[in-house]
Formats: C-alpha cells, structure tokens, sequence
C-alpha cells in the first residue's frame, strides 16, 4: 500500500490518495503514511536488503547462477559462497525480486535410424547409474537453428559424474561429428591418464552411431558399444536430458546466434559452467568435476598401505 502511495502521490496527493482509499474499505490515514515513512526500517528488512545483494550477484553471476537457477540450486550456491540462509529465504526473496529458475520445453526426436546397419544390443536397459569414471557413457546430438543456416551439437557423458567430456558443433552433420565428440572425449581421459578399457558406450540408433567407422572406433579403444531401442527418449534418458539442458541453459539464454562459430563459442563456454561451476541435483548438489575429484580423492587415500603393512613389506 505504502509503495502504491508512492507511485502515485505526485500525480494525486497523499491526501487525497488516502481518502479514496478509506473509502473503498482500505482504511489509511496520511498521517500513518507519514509515520510509517519517518520510521526506522526493521533489522529483517535490512537483513532482507543485504540478503537480497547476495542473491542477485550469485543468481546473475555467469560462473555461477548464470541468470537460470531455481531456488533449490541457489540455496545451495549461496551456502558454497558462505551465505547462511534458509531455504524458504531464499524463495521469498527471489519472489519478490522476480529472480526465476529456467525450465526445459519439449525436445524434437533428431533419431533417424538406418534399417539395414547391425545394431548392438542394449546393455543399460535404462539403469543410467555408475559406481565410477569411464563406467557409462550416454552420446547425442541435436539441432541448433542460427541465422547461417542449420548447425548441429554432439554430445558424450559421462554418467557417474554428469560430466561432458566431449563435444563437438558443425554446420553439418555426418558421421565425422559424433566421432569428433567421440575423440575429444577420448583425448580428455586419455590425457588425464584414464584407461577408459571396457567403457559402455550407449547411444540410440541413429545412423551416425550406427556407421562402420564409428563402431570401429569403439572397437579399436575396447568400449563395449549398446543401442536403445528406435523412437524411445527413454531407452537414451540421460543423454536427452543433457541436451535438454543445452536448448534451455545456453541456446535459449544466449541464442539466437548468426553463424555456427557464435554457437561454437557459446557452447564452450557453458561446456566449462556446466562442468566446473553447475550444481547437479543428481550427485549431491556438486559439480561434474568436484564429483571425479572426490572419488579419485577417496580412492586414492583406500590404496594408501597402512603403516603396520609398509613395514611388513
């Protein structure tokens, strides 16, 4: 009511303002509108104000809430930056700020299956769940419209940690684009000093992934190669949710683009939020590379001999 008074006071006056108002049933005099002016604001209320700072530098923040984080993961970023604050808070005054999480919208089924390739069977059967790195590895692509023309964006994921470990964008899309991604991937681990021996590599059944080269490939590093079924998102979830991630978090926020090297730059650049800074609901609300770091961590320290057993030996 008071913020009401204000807006309109220089056009009307706060008597009159308050007048009409009194009698249409919302009973204030000028006098408590003054009062309430001279008043001392509240501890919350600048408790609120502070708070309110906070939230809007992590939530526009392009490291960290990239102007798309809900309340759940912006609890959780404020807390990492040492913001003690309730959940509720937060809500409140993201609210009242008008400071909201991004959705995903419907995903288009970019599968176009080649009826005479041999597929492998499906070995994930839907579980996407991972006890380690280099475990499973869910692949993808999808569409991006620029002014240019149309570009394409591949994806590999690693499942354990959600972290993309190879990507690629190109103005066309052949069997060399998902191989592309497929290499970076490869090169990423194997520079990390990763044996990726035995990895599941699970895609659906486009033909890119279906292509002699590309099984190949597979063949040639030791993964184990696996299909879902044609039609189905579901038997491929996990991928489609990252690209799902990709269309709301980096195509929609900083779309439209002009030419396929705007997209390219933009999708190495969320490539890094998405793995350094995003916050993943799935593994305990860290990022992709904290949750590789705190498994080598844990079991770096497990093969670490005791010292009664250094003796031994």
């Amino acid at each position: 009511m008071i913020s009401f008074i204000d807006d309109h006071r220089d056009r009307f006056g706060v008597e009159p303002i308050c007048r009409v108002l009194t009698e249409h049933g919302v009973k204030i005099a000028p006098s408590g509108y003054y009062a309430f002016k001279k008043r001392p604001a509240s501890v919350r209320a600048l408790r609120d104000e502070e708070l309110i700072a906070e939230i809007e530098r992590v939530f526009w923040d392009r490291k960290l809430g990239r102007g798309i984080s809900g309340v759940r993961k912006m609890w959780h970023l404020l807390r990492r930056e040492g913001i003690v604050i309730a959940r509720c808070t937060v809500e409140r005054l993201m609210r009242r700020q008008g400071l909201r999480g991004i959705r995903r919208g419907k995903q288009f089924i970019t599968t176009k299956a080649d009826a005479a390739a041999v597929r492998p069977e499906d070995h994930v059967n839907r579980d996407f769940t991972a006890c380690r790195p280099n475990q499973l590895w869910v692949v993808d692509f999808t569409y991006v419209p620029t002014w240019s023309g149309m570009a394409f964006t591949a994806f590999v994921t690693d499942v354990f940690s959600r972290r993309i470990v190879g990507w690629r964008t190109a103005d066309r899309m052949p069997t060399e684009l998902p191989l592309d991604a497929l290499e970076m991937a490869l090169w990423v681990r194997g520079r990390a000093g990763e044996d990726v021996t035995g990895v599941t590599h699970h895609s659906d059944a486009g033909r890119q992934y279906t292509a002699l080269r590309y099984a190949d490939r597979l063949a040639e590093v030791g993964a184990i190669a696996s299909i879902g079924s044609v039609g189905d998102s579901y038997d491929n979830a996990l991928a489609e949710s990252a690209i799902g991630l990709y269309k709301t978090e980096c195509v929609k926020i900083d779309g439209p683009f002009r030419t396929v090297d705007e997209l390219e730059l933009a999708t190495l650049s969320w490539v890094h939020w998405f793995n350094e800074n995003r916050l993943h609901s799935s593994i305990g609300y860290l990022t992709p590379i904290e949750m590789e770091n705190e498994y080598y961590r844990e079991n770096t320290f497990r093969q670490q001999p005791l010292p009664g057993e250094l003796a031994l030996h």
